[in-house]
Parts: C-alpha cells; structure tokens; sequence
C-alpha cells in the first residue's frame, strides 16, 4: 500500500522537474553567420566612375596597380606603377628607387603636395611619412608633405608602426623609440632584452598610446607587451617562442586596444588585455594584414601561392576560414562587407548573422 501511495507522487515530482528543467535550462539557438557572395569585378579593363557624391573610397593594390573603389563595385581610379608605390584610403603616390620630391595625391586623384626629400613615402592612412636612403632614420610629414620632424640614427629600422597620436619605430640593436606625432618628441626608449642576440622584428603601439607590443630578440625570440607607466616602460606579459623568426612579422593591436595580435612560425598569438589571457591558434601561414567588422577579426596570411583569410571572433577562438591560390591578394572591410582581392579581380562578400 504504500508503495501504491508513493508511486503517483514520484511520476508528479518527476513531470514537476522535467518541466522546470526545460523551462530554466532552454537557450535560443546561437545565431550563425552567413557570407553572401554579391558582385566580383575585373581589374583587367576597369571601367573608372566619377562619383556624383561623396562615398567611402577602399584602396587596392595587386600587381603592378593601385586604386580605389566603393562598396558598390564602382572603380574610381585605377592606376599601373613601373616600379614602387605606396598607397592607403587617404594618398597614393608612385615613385622609383632613387626618388626625390615626390608629388603625392588624394583618393580623389588630385594632386595633394610634394614630399620634399630623397627616399621612399610610406602612408598610414592620413599620416605620412619619408624613410630616408640608408634605412636608419625617417621623417613625419605634414598634409602638404612637408617635414615635420626627422629622427636620424645609424640603426637600421627594422619595424616600424603609427596610430593618431604617436610613432613607434624598432630597431637592429633591438631598441623601442615612441614618439609624440606632433612635435617629434621622443617619450620612450627602452629595449625588452631577454635574448642572446638584439632585434626587433614586430612592433606596434595601442590607440591610447599606453602600450606597446613586440616580437624581438634571436637565442630565445619573445612576444613582449610593455606599460607606458610615468614615461617608463614596464613589461607586463611576455611568452617565449617556439622558435625564431629571421623576417619581419606582424604584430598589431585591435583598434578598441583590448587585444593584440602576433604571429611566428605556424602561430598566431592573441593576448587580451581585459583577461589578461594569452591565447594560442595553430596555423601554416604568414600573417599579412588584419581587418575588422563588428567584433569580428579577419586576417589575411599567405604561404608561397596559397592565400587564407582567418575569422575569429572576441572569444579569441578561430570561428573559421578559407583559402585560394592567387599571385597577389588583399582584404577590405567596410559596414558589414568583406572584400577579398585576388590578382585582377575584387570580389564583395556580405556577412550577415542569422
């Protein structure tokens, strides 16, 4: 009897539980992303588009061309160079080996000013800068490309990297230099040590100026990430690498400076700066450039021919990737649009969550 008794009071106990369980313990599905392929253009015979109004101008430079082109699809200068060119959204400009005053232009393709002085032109969106002949010392250049100021050394530059408010150059004796853009002003100079043999491979300064990450040093080489405390450096992170690098390499914090990216041989290294995590992803390729949408990390690496672009998201986990074969490739990001260029074409991928 009472078993009898007990028996109905399980089964309501149980439809009890199993009800609150779904109720509490549900989640909606994740959302998933979708990429939309949805034009692709030939830069073979570029039809050019004179814009009736303003729009956001990308740069593309594969091959032996440079120009720009809208989300649209719409070229609006296209541009074959003999010898060098440097180009970002803002200026190009094309030069040979032993150029001296080069007249440099806007997106638009007027003529913006002459860099007054010998060497090659490197554009950082709208920052301009001269490396001077013998590859130790350069220049930052006002908007008509005159000098501003000039830091002569007679080190080697071997990195090099900007943001709005400060220059970061590094060098073959395995020095850091930070310098205020405006006046010129050197604020930091240290070097991270730590290796048999001094030199900077990668470099880059965070958007508040307040950091600093390298990849320096032969015999052992190391990822550092530096404090700017009182005008001083402070190492707070270091990792010791698997192996040692002998080129340059990509370093690059994200543009909100909670995060930065490095890479050495068949890694890409993520440290966030929020956790205070490192965080490791196996890969085969070398690390050329990185772009961003919405929380969303797209870098693009290369192995002799074979191109892979990399998604990862703020989990610092590698969400998926894609690759192909091409001579020459770059990628773009603007709104929620991906555009991949492979040798003479530039493909438009809409990315949407679902």
């Amino acid at each position: 009897m009472k078993v009898k008794k007990i028996f109905p009071l399980l089964i309501t106990i149980s439809i009890i539980f199993i009800f609150l369980y779904i109720i509490l313990a549900s989640k909606p599905l994740s959302k998933e992303y979708t990429f939309t392929p949805e034009w692709i253009i030939n830069l073979n015979e570029p039809e050019i588009t004179q814009l009736s109004e303003a729009k956001t101008l990308l740069n593309f430079k594969v091959d032996q061309s440079i120009g720009y082109f809208t989300e649209d699809g719409e070229i609006t200068l296209y541009k074959s160079f003999p010898s060098k060119a440097a180009i970002s959204n803002d200026y190009f400009a094309l030069y040979n080996t032993e150029a001296s005053n080069i007249p440099f232009y806007s997106n638009d393709g007027t003529q913006k000013g002459i860099i007054k002085g010998s060497g090659f032109p490197f554009f950082n969106n709208d920052r301009i800068y001269l490396f001077l002949p013998g590859g130790a010392s350069f220049s930052a250049c006002d908007q008509d490309g005159n000098i501003k100021w000039t830091y002569e050394s007679t080190i080697p530059i071997t990195a090099f990297s900007s943001n709005k408010n400060y220059t970061v150059s590094g060098y073959a004796d395995g020095s850091i230099k930070v310098f205020d853009n405006d006046s010129g002003t050197m604020e930091i100079n240290f070097a991270p040590g730590g290796s048999d043999y001094a030199i900077l491979y990668g470099l880059d300064i965070s958007p508040d100026g307040q950091y600093v990450a390298s990849i320096s040093g032969l015999e052992k080489q190391r990822f550092v990430l530096a404090h700017k405390e009182d005008n001083q450096p402070k190492i707070v992170f270091h990792h010791f690498l698997d192996s040692d690098l002998t080129r340059r390499t990509f370093v690059k914090f994200s543009s909100d400076g909670q995060r930065v990216f490095y890479n050495y041989q068949n890694h890409l290294g993520i440290y966030d700066l929020e956790k205070k995590e490192n965080f490791i992803i196996q890969i085969d390729k070398k690390i050329l450039s990185i772009e961003e949408m919405n929380g969303m990390y797209f870098l693009l690496g290369k192995n002799n021919n074979e191109y892979t672009v990399y998604i990862i998201e703020k989990t610092n986990i590698m969400t998926g990737s894609f690759s192909f074969e091409a001579d020459s490739a770059f990628i773009r990001t603007s709104d929620n649009n991906l555009f991949v260029g492979k040798d003479s074409t530039i493909s438009k991928i809409k990315i949407s969550k679902e």
